[in-house]
């Protein structure tokens, strides 16, 4: 069974629906907290909603979210709801910056042709040999010392949250953290 989200954090709130559907229905536009999910949500008749709310949608009671409507096409996200979307993600990296870290120290190749960290926006072929050499010196520890250890190389953390951005907005056909 797969998990699922207990939490989601509100990117964009519509109090009249989207509007080119002539519903009247709001809606939420949300990310799920663990695994990333776009989402949809109908709030409860009566509940306004605020941008960067922390909002319960788990089993159970839900105080504030009537129902999930389903995922959150890509196609379907707001201007405003692409902009919370990197912020939360940039702040979210930053707060977990080890397990990011953590992934240039033990990225793998995922065949024969290409390795994880070529599917990093910027990076290539010479960008993953020389974090593959360097790691293998020693463990890399912070964004801050990848980057003064292989001068020339995109920003990591920027790097990670455009990769998560793609992998939740494109079609992605290899995923490597969101879920």
């Amino acid at each position: 069974m797969t998990e699922k989200e207990e939490y989601a954090i509100i990117l964009d709130y519509l109090p009249y629906g989207y509007p080119l559907e002539g519903k009247m229905m709001p809606v939420a536009q949300a990310i799920g907290e663990i695994k990333f999910t776009l989402l949809q949500l109908i709030p409860r008749k009566g509940i306004s909603l605020q941008i960067k709310e922390k909002v319960y949608i788990g089993e159970g009671k839900r105080d504030k979210i009537y129902y999930i409507l389903g995922r959150l096409p890509p196609d379907k996200l707001t201007e405003n709801a692409k902009f919370q979307l990197e912020e939360y993600l940039g702040k979210f990296v930053e707060d977990n910056e080890k397990k990011f870290v953590d992934f240039f120290n033990k990225a793998t190749a995922i065949n024969t042709r290409i390795h994880q960290i070529e599917l990093l926006p910027g990076y290539g072929k010479k960008h993953t040999k020389e974090i593959i050499e360097e790691r293998e010196k020693k463990e890399f520890e912070s964004f801050e010392e990848i980057k003064k250890r292989i001068p020339g190389l995109p920003d990591p953390k920027l790097s990670i949250e455009k990769r998560i951005v793609l992998e939740l907005t494109g079609s992605e056909r290899h995923r490597l953290f969101a879920l």
